[in-house]
């Protein structure tokens, strides 16, 4: 390998509390935001919401604040987002109702990750990759292919050291049944499901067929992918996956751990992170391992 690897970036913490146990975490997403508690080293409790539909957002945040036990009366919030006007929104909703503040990547806090990206490259990156493969690092303890089936499906390569070289972006399933549709005269409208594991057969109408393509697709993607970046690592990485379509892979024995959490995990790394980066390692911590 001959890329260069990029530093991690100075850590902001912005007046991060110096130990947090308890926290609330908003991952918010193209379509979906996942809201969760994360309490030690466990996410204990998740919610996958419309990331449109602020309202069950902020009603999810008040059951987990009633619910669970924060170390003061304001929990700390930390927040990530591939989409900015909506993290805007969410969060000026969230002071206007409960006076809460949050902590966001990219403005508060940096994501702790060495990179080998290009300069334009880590400009535009996602903060779900970025936090997905600080997740999968953590989770797997080697170098790891991050499969991530949201409304775009991303494949990424992590090394044995823990840095991000980047990797693949291509359309979600959904995202394939509806340009489908959208891009032919005939072809229905579909929702994405789960191919039957028992059978081998060629689809034997449209609609199994646009099925079948589009799961070829993602799962031909992944192992093309798996077996590209093993030979550029010179070692077969293990795969991860997570995002809300994952249950189309579960009988898919190429992928080693299914991690629907990932996102919030990696948050909760890059928090801890940054906290021992701030500062005495000892005396500074979120949660135990």
């Amino acid at each position: 390998m001959t890329d260069p690897t990029h530093q991690m970036p100075p850590t902001r913490s912005h007046s991060l509390p110096d130990s947090i146990e308890t926290f609330l975490a908003i991952a918010v997403g193209n379509t979906r935001t996942r809201v969760g508690v994360l309490q030690g080293s466990e996410c204990v409790k998740a919610q996958s919401i419309s990331t449109t539909d602020h309202g069950a957002v902020l009603s999810f945040l008040a059951e987990l604040v009633a619910e669970f036990e924060f170390a003061s009366t304001e929990p700390v919030i930390l927040m990530s987002t591939v989409e900015q006007k909506a993290a805007d929104s969410l969060e000026e909703k969230l002071r206007n109702r409960f006076g809460w503040a949050c902590y966001r990547f990219g403005r508060d806090l940096d994501i702790p990750i060495r990179h080998t990206l290009t300069e334009s490259g880590e400009k535009t990156v996602g903060q779900d990759r970025l936090l997905c493969a600080i997740g999968a690092f953590d989770v797997a303890k080697q170098a790891c292919v991050v499969v991530d089936m949201g409304t775009s499906i991303t494949i990424d390569f992590v090394d044995g050291e823990g840095v991000f070289h980047g990797g693949a972006i291509m359309p979600g399933v959904s995202m394939m049944l509806d340009s489908l549709h959208e891009h032919t005269a005939s072809l229905p409208e579909l929702k994405s499901k789960k191919l039957d594991p028992k059978s081998n057969e060629p689809a034997k109408q449209t609609d199994e067929a646009m099925v079948l393509g589009v799961n070829a697709a993602a799962r031909g993607a992944i192992r093309f992918l798996a077996e590209r970046y093993a030979q550029f690592y010179e070692g077969y990485p293990q795969i991860i996956a997570t995002g809300g379509d994952i249950g189309l892979l579960e009988d898919d024995d190429l992928i080693e751990a299914f991690v629907p959490e990932l996102q919030l995990h990696g948050i909760r790394i890059a928090c801890k992170m940054i906290l021992a980066g701030d500062g005495d390692e000892d005396e500074q911590s979120i949660g135990e391992d």
